[in-house]
C-alpha cells in the first residue's frame, strides 16, 4: 500500500464490517457501522456536513457582498484601488483549492485538512471583524488586520473546497448509490442556500444598524464569523 492509499484509508469517519465477514484478526480493533439518520441509509455525519457547509458559505458570502463597500466607506479608498483588492482576494480563494488538494492527499487526509482549514477560516473572520472596529487603532492597523484576514479567510475557504464535497461521499456505504445521489443534491442546495441568504441579511446589518456612530460593518463580518464557528463547532 502506498502512501497516498494509507491517507485516503482513514478518510471516512465511520467504516463497517458486513454481517457475513469474520473480525479481524491480530491487533485490529473491531470497526462497527456508522450510525444512521432516523434509520434510513444516510450516516448521521451527513447532517452535520450539510449544516457546516451552509454557514460557510453563508460566512463567506456574506462577508464578500459588503467587502467593496467596506473599502471605500471605511478605508476611503477609490474604485479602482477597492476593485484590484476585492478580485485579487477572490482569485487567491479560487487558487487555494490546489494547496487544500495538496495537503488532504499527500500529507493530512481530507478530515485533518477541513479541521485545520476550518481553524484557519475562523481566525481570519475573526481578524476581519476587529479590524473594522473604528475605535481600535488608526487606519493602518485596520488595513493590516483587514488584509491578514482575507488572506486567512482565502486560505481556508479554499482549502477546505475540494475536500468537503469529497468527504461527505466518503460516509455512505458502496450499496448506498442513491442516499449518495441524493446528498449531494441536498449538500449543493445548501450552498446556493448558505450564499442567497447572506447576499440579504449582510448588507441589512451593515446599513440598517449603526455602531460606533456609523455603518456597522463590524456586525456585518461579525455574523459571518458566528457562522463559521458554528460551522467548525459541527
Amino acid at each position: 500500500m502506498n502512501a497516498f492509499q494509507r491517507n485516503e484509508s482513514k478518510e471516512t469517519l465511520f467504516t463497517f464490517i458486513s454481517a457475513g465477514d469474520d473480525p479481524p484478526k491480530g491487533d485490529f480493533p473491531v470497526q462497527k457501522k456508522s450510525p444512521k439518520l432516523c434509520g434510513s441509509n444516510y450516516p448521521l455525519s451527513i447532517a452535520f456536513i450539510v449544516v457546516n457547509e451552509f454557514c460557510e458559505r453563508f460566512s463567506y458570502y456574506g462577508m464578500r457582498a459588503v467587502l467593496t463597500l467596506y473599502f471605500l466607506s471605511f478605508f476611503h479608498w477609490d474604485e479602482n484601488l477597492s476593485t484590484a483588492v476585492y478580485h485579487a482576494f477572490s482569485a487567491l480563494c479560487y487558487f487555494t483549492p490546489v494547496i487544500g488538494a495538496i495537503m488532504a492527499d499527500s500529507w493530512l487526509g481530507k478530515y485533518k485538512t477541513i479541521i485545520y482549514l476550518s481553524i484557519v477560516y475562523v481566525v481570519g473572520h475573526l481578524i476581519k471583524s476587529v479590524g473594522a472596529i473604528p475605535s481600535l487603532g488608526n487606519q493602518v492597523v485596520h488595513v493590516i488586520l483587514s488584509m491578514v484576514g482575507l488572506f486567512l479567510i482565502a486560505l481556508g475557504t479554499g482549502g477546505i473546497k475540494p475536500c468537503v464535497s469529497a468527504f461527505g461521499g466518503d460516509q455512505f456505504e458502496e450499496e448506498h448509490t442513491s442516499e449518495r445521489s441524493k446528498f449531494f443534491s441536498i449538500f449543493y442546495l445548501s450552498i446556493n442556500a448558505g450564499s442567497l441568504i447572506s447576499t440579504f441579511v449582510t448588507p441589512v446589518l451593515r446599513g440598517d444598524v449603526k455602531c460606533f456612530g456609523e455603518d456597522c460593518y463590524a456586525l456585518a463580518f461579525g455574523v459571518p464569523a458566528a457562522l463559521m464557528v458554528l460551522a467548525l463547532g459541527e
